[in-house]
């Protein structure tokens, strides 16, 4: 008689559920059964941490789980369904809609009636919930009728309603360590049940390194390719799977780099990029630039950073930074990828390069909050517009002098009608010429 799984991620029954098993990727059979098997994450799951510690008590209330791809999320959303007595209940929000939602939570409520007992409702990449989906289960949340798990790679604060974050907590997972990722992979090589264990597999040392370094903490991508090799490697005359660094390297693909145009890995990238320009390192700049283009970023939404870092940041202390910037935006709209790469690089080297100086950037903020705070002042009558019949019965632009008219082509006259002072040139680059020639012009007044 066939045993039915009640607490099993796709409610199947024992019998199919061994065939799914053995037919599952390396990634999916290692999947550690309990808590105690769980690799990695110590920062919430650690003996004492708040999560470990609902978990224990089976007092766990509705969390999202967000990070990159192979962290752990719906490994410990499993891991949770096995440690806790409460229904569990699991959806894919690409492939979910509003009535498979309203059937579980149908369903959840007649179990918490009839038995009092709670469902776990784990929604995997949750991001991909409109808002309208997302409100449907606000409610349920609310009364703990379902005791909501949500996985997602985005930043559940841009991607994820109010609603749903305010009857939430956010736990942050990380990429894994090497360590990590080498214990995954003995474990893989030793278990004879889930793993590779039956196989009499010989791993170089110098191929498990450059495995766990290149999958770049992904548990996911780390298993799969080992099982790629393994499976695909002739058995030597030792009667043995000699996995190679050749043979490692052959079995991992490119190297899929973690960024998304629309959430951390964007803002982050583009961040590290301008602080890398502004803090004149330009092999660092090249390398976020090179991240960047590669994931497949606009070229002109990196172009028009890099002007904004050849005003903010660099500005008079080498004004050519500005010019070079707004060409490379021009050329970079008419030439386009993969050449446009060139151009980039040139620009945004030429402003991590230069003289920094953010006096023009500190001086129009100053002057900004001086008008938004202060009483508006008056412009001078000599300075007004005197070209319109009538201008000189106001007195506008009487007694205006003309600067080119006078030595040095400047005059002493009133431009403010208050002293201030906004624009501080700094002593660096081609500014210290213009912080001289100012000083000139002072003594003058």
């Amino acid at each position: 008689m066939k045993k039915k799984i009640e607490n099993d991620f796709f409610q199947i029954d024992e019998v199919q559920k061994v065939s799914a098993f053995k037919d599952s990727p390396l990634s999916a059979r290692m999947r550690p059964q309990q808590l105690s098997e769980f690799v990695g994450q110590q920062h919430i799951l650690a003996e004492g941490k708040l999560l470990r510690r609902s978990i224990e008590a089976d007092r766990l209330t509705s969390i999202i789980l967000y990070g990159p791809p192979g962290t752990g999320k719906t490994s410990l959303a499993y891991c949770i369904s096995q440690a806790t007595q409460i229904h569990f209940e699991q959806v894919n929000a690409v492939s979910s809609n509003v009535s498979e939602l309203r059937k579980i939570i149908s369903g959840a409520m007649i179990r918490r009636k009839n038995t009092g007992k709670k469902t776990i409702l784990f929604i995997d990449e949750i991001h991909h919930f409109t808002k309208s989906q997302q409100d449907v289960l606000n409610p349920f949340v609310e009364d703990q009728t379902i005791i909501l798990i949500g996985a997602t790679v985005f930043n559940p604060f841009f991607s994820l309603t109010s609603p749903i974050l305010s009857r939430s907590l956010v736990f942050s997972l990380n990429l894994l360590t090497e360590q990590d990722l080498t214990e995954i992979i003995n474990r893989a090589l030793k278990d004879k049940q889930r793993g590779l264990g039956k196989l009499n597999i010989l791993l170089d040392k110098d191929a498990q390194d450059f495995l766990v370094k290149i999958c770049d903490g992904d548990a996911r991508r780390c298993l799969n390719a080992l099982e790629i090799a393994a499976i695909t490697t002739l058995i030597d005359k030792q009667n043995c799977i000699h996995l190679s660094l050749r043979i490692m390297e052959e079995s991992i693909q490119k190297k899929a780099v973690v960024y998304d145009r629309d959430g951390d890995s964007h803002y982050d990238t583009i961040s590290a990029f301008i602080k890398s320009m502004r803090g004149s390192d330009p092999d660092a700049t090249l390398y976020w630039l090179a991240k960047m283009l590669y994931a497949g970023e606009d070229p002109r939404f990196i172009a028009r950073r890099i002007c904004i870092c050849a005003s903010e940041d660099v500005g008079n202390a080498q004004p050519q930074a500005l010019v070079l910037a707004n060409s490379a935006a021009q050329a970079v709209e008419f030439i386009g990828m993969p050449e446009a790469r060139i151009i980039l690089a040139q620009a945004a080297v030429f402003v991590a390069c230069s003289p920094k100086s953010n006096a023009s950037y500190l001086g129009i903020e100053n002057a900004l909050n001086d008008v938004q705070a202060g009483r508006t002042l008056q412009v001078p009558k000599h300075l007004k517009d005197a070209n319109y019949p009538g201008a000189e019965t106001f007195g506008h632009g009487q007694d205006y002098k003309y600067a080119h008219d006078f030595d040095k082509h400047f005059v002493d006259q009133e431009y403010l009608p208050e002293n201030k002072v906004y624009y501080v040139p700094t002593e660096m680059g081609y500014e210290a010429k213009i912080k001289q020639w100012l000083k000139e012009l002072r003594k003058i007044k």
